[in-house]
């Protein structure tokens, strides 16, 4: 039970405060039981003076906005859901300023309208901006972190908001030192931009092919924001409320870092599984060789659609990588069917594949 105070409180400062709110309705896999309480804040000051209410107040808090990276446990949550509904955006002068709320689609899209270029290669991902930096976003060779201006932070502990530089937020493939940590909460973030209307250039082979294109290449944006959001529909990456194969996380599982006084044991695996005329997707990372986790997944055997027709949680029919909810699953059933890829493919090949969405009251 919330303290009367604190919710009156919560309410003077702008949040719209209700109970019992199924957050099934607030993550895209549509997956999590409730939240005692829902405080929305469509406003940065608001969002600000919630924080620091419940903080104050030691309230357990869970902090949420597009819901994309989020896997909630069948118990819900016994405490505040935060809900982060500032949506500001700004292009201009080089850079685009986007408070968290704002969606991350919707921010790629203002800038290939106003005739800026950078971020259309993250077209389609799903999710908030303010979630952007905390996962390092990226997809088809472009990363938040390359484009990353700026961001600003509401330091819990202290009460403080303030920008920070990308310098100071220990940025990683798909991790950053806000994942997993509840110390500070994005409020904005701000972004270069290219001037001159054309894209990025081209950094990853199929969506160059795809666009008849060379790598390295630099396109109008318009035309690269078109050919990813095709590319990211034909494998169920793009939202679409009437397609199962869309309520997911999006990629489940990270692409795995193999050291390299492991590489030749898990080649060899590979070898003795797949057979000698066999290309492996392998790429070089930091701390070992970067493997395609979807590409790991199929070969054990764990085919699009697994477990069959009749799972209320499976893989898509489209992407292996992706875990979906077809309409009647719990999160029990999503965390089993994770647990039994990744097992199966340790199992076979030797390597341990780890979740890319945040757990709240579940373990994978």
């Amino acid at each position: 039970m919330l303290d009367p105070r604190i919710r009156a409180r919560l309410v003077d400062a702008g949040a719209a405060v209700t109970e019992s709110v199924p957050l099934s309705t607030l993550t895209t896999l549509r997956l999590g039981g409730p939240a005692h309480y829902l405080a929305d804040c469509n406003t940065t000051e608001t969002l600000i003076e919630v924080m620091r209410c419940l903080d104050a107040e030691n309230v357990p808090v869970l902090v949420l906005a597009g819901g994309s990276n989020l896997v909630i446990g069948d118990d819900g949550f016994a405490g505040v859901v935060v809900k982060i509904s500032n949506s500001r955006v700004d292009v201009g002068g080089g850079a685009v300023r986007a408070e968290a709320g704002a969606g991350w689609d919707d921010v790629v899209a203002r800038t290939v309208a106003a005739g800026v270029g950078g971020l259309e290669c993250l077209s389609g991902i799903p999710g908030s901006a303010g979630a952007t930096p905390v996962q390092n976003v990226g997809a088809y060779g472009v990363e938040v972190g390359s484009v990353l201006r700026r961001v600003r932070l509401l330091d819990r502990s202290s009460g403080i908001d303030e920008w920070v530089g990308p310098e100071a937020l220990g940025l990683g493939y798909r991790t950053s030192v806000l994942k997993h940590s509840d110390d500070a909460v994005v409020l904005e973030i701000e972004l270069d931009v290219r001037p001159d209307g054309f894209s990025a250039p081209l950094g990853y082979r199929e969506l160059a092919t795809s666009l008849g294109a060379e790598e390295g290449e630099r396109l109008p944006t318009a035309q690269v924001r078109d050919q990813v959001l095709a590319l990211r529909r034909s494998k169920g990456m793009v939202l679409d409320p009437d397609d199962h194969d869309t309520w997911s996380a999006g990629s489940f599982f990270t692409n795995p870092v193999v050291p390299d006084d492991r590489l030749p044991g898990v080649l060899a695996a590979i070898t003795e599984h797949v057979g000698m005329d066999v290309r492996i997707p392998r790429y070089a990372a930091v701390g070992g060789t970067k493997l395609s986790a979807g590409w790991l997944i199929e070969r054990a055997g764990f085919v699009k659609g697994f477990p069959g027709d009749d799972a209320a949680a499976r893989l898509s029919t489209k992407h292996t990588l992706a875990l979906t909810n077809r309409g009647s699953a719990t999160t029990a059933d999503l965390v089993a069917l994770a647990r039994e890829v990744r097992d199966g493919v340790e199992d076979v090949f030797g390597v341990r594949l780890h979740p890319e969405p945040v757990t709240v009251n579940c373990v994978i």
